[in-house]
């Protein structure tokens, strides 16, 4: 393998050009001819024992080369790396340059680490909002413990909206019963809009006992077979039953918390949503923060860099779905998801993440920010924990180096969070507009020599 040449592109990206000596190549020829033979059938040799020369003169001289550059380029790809000493972030783009008996040239466009450039990262500021919780707060806290206590009750009168009707309904189409237009004591909540429009607004009124035709037009993007098509349905209302709310007094606090009286289940509801709306201004707070970071910062991220993350979260998604006993393909299905649509919907949140990660990456070298082996035995010793494993079991898992990292990043994270304020956000400076000319007609000489460009400092 050699580097013939490097070459720096835009968005932290380098062209390298490598060349497969013949020597190489020429092995990974002859090894792809042993594993292929066996399944190339040569008139008049057994199968598997025609010789290379006779099937590349069968199938021309270039029969395996491509398998030979796929078994060959990774390896090259990775010492070209290692030799030129780039951290290379994504999979590389190739492109094959030439290729014969003398060895293969290929080109590689290697995804490389940018180098971020911190903009503000101490003492940053953000709104936060405060929490405040209040009686009507409470009384929504309190529907959920109302409406699991709440019984449908039978009433011996009209059906209104609101109530559940129990019918037995079956359609028909010019007489003829229809596919799927029948059912039985069916509990039909009488303006939910479960059914096709029309249907619930004439089941109101009816009693049990009662029977009615009710006529219905279907809509124009109904399935097919009955789509703007006018039908009847015959009910028969069976029963009608209202929803009875129990008595929100001491004796539901009782049966619905472990709270003697009313009020003190009030306060405890209040409480915690309280400590829930103060968590999440917080969240809020610091997502704020951590935005302002990487808005801050100065990098161009490769692509490649944004398409190995997007393929993490693809795999890291469809490893919880599986837990879940769903396939991939099955939820993608059922969602009306393509692949594609996935890759795109991914995305961004890769891209945020990327963008996270460089800025805390900077933070950390910034501020000289190291992990102690200490630091790092106590995270093992929390992982094992929490995971109900050995110590040993963790390191197996989880490389030192990617613990490290990862904790490296906390403290960065935990830094910026520490000196950052509530108040007013910062805006960024908006460039300085170029100066009106006094006289429009007049052209201004052109400058022999390019002013260096300069940023405007952030506003205090």
């Amino acid at each position: 393998m050699k580097v013939t040449s490097v070459e720096k592109k835009e968005k932290s990206t380098v062209e390298l050009t490598i060349q497969v000596e013949a020597g190489q190549f020429e092995a990974a020829v002859q090894k792809v001819y042993l594993k292929q033979r066996g399944r190339i059938n040569v008139p008049g040799f057994r199968k598997g024992k025609a010789p290379r020369k006779i099937i590349e003169g069968m199938y021309g001289s270039g029969v395996f080369y491509e398998d030979a550059i796929n078994e060959v380029y990774p390896a090259a790809y990775e010492e070209a790396v290692k030799e030129q000493g780039l951290d290379d972030v994504g999979y590389p783009k190739m492109e094959i340059v030439e290729v014969g008996k003398e060895g293969f040239t290929f080109k590689a466009l290697v995804s490389v680490r940018p180098e971020a450039k911190l903009g503000e990262y101490k003492g940053l500021t953000a709104p936060k909002e405060e929490a405040k919780v209040t009686e009507k707060d409470i009384d929504e806290e309190l529907k959920p413990y109302i409406d699991r206590a709440t019984r449908l009750v039978s009433v011996k009168r009209k059906a209104k909206k609101g109530d559940t009707a129990v019918i037995d309904f079956e359609g028909f189409d010019n007489g003829t019963p229809f596919e799927g237009g029948k059912g039985e004591n069916y509990d039909l909540k009488l303006g939910a809009g479960m059914f096709v429009p029309g249907f619930e607004e004439q089941v109101i009124g009816m009693k049990a006992g009662e029977e009615k035709d009710i006529d219905i037009t279907f809509p124009e993007d109904y399935h097919a077979d009955l789509a703007g098509k006018a039908v009847v349905f015959h009910v028969k209302c069976n029963e009608v039953k209202e929803s009875q709310a129990p008595e929100v007094d001491d004796e539901f606090a009782k049966d619905v918390s472990e709270f003697e009286t009313l009020a003190d289940f009030r306060k405890d509801l209040g409480d915690k949503l309280l400590e829930r709306k103060k968590a999440q201004a917080q969240a809020d707070f610091e997502n704020d923060i951590m935005e302002q970071l990487v808005e801050n910062m100065e990098c161009e991220i490769p692509d490649g860099m944004v398409e190995s993350q997007t393929d993490r979260l693809m795999d890291d998604y469809a490893m919880r779905l599986q837990s879940q006993g769903i396939p991939m393909d099955q939820y993608m299905s059922m969602m009306g998801m393509t692949p594609e649509m996935m890759r795109a919907s991914a995305k961004p949140s890769a891209l945020k993440q990327v963008q996270m990660e460089l800025a805390l990456t900077a933070v950390a070298k910034a501020e000289n920010i190291e992990v102690s082996d200490e630091e790092y035995e106590a995270e093992i010793a929390k992982l094992a924990e929490q995971y109900s494993m050995e110590a040993d079991q963790v390191k197996a898992v989880v490389t030192a180096d990617t613990l490290k990292k990862d904790l490296s990043l906390r403290k960065a994270s935990e830094l910026v969070l520490s000196s950052a304020k509530e108040g007013k956000a910062k805006k960024k400076a908006a460039p300085k507009k170029a100066a009106k000319k006094e006289d429009e007609g007049e052209e201004k000489p052109k400058r022999t020599r390019a002013k260096k460009k300069t940023e405007e400092p952030a506003e205090e």
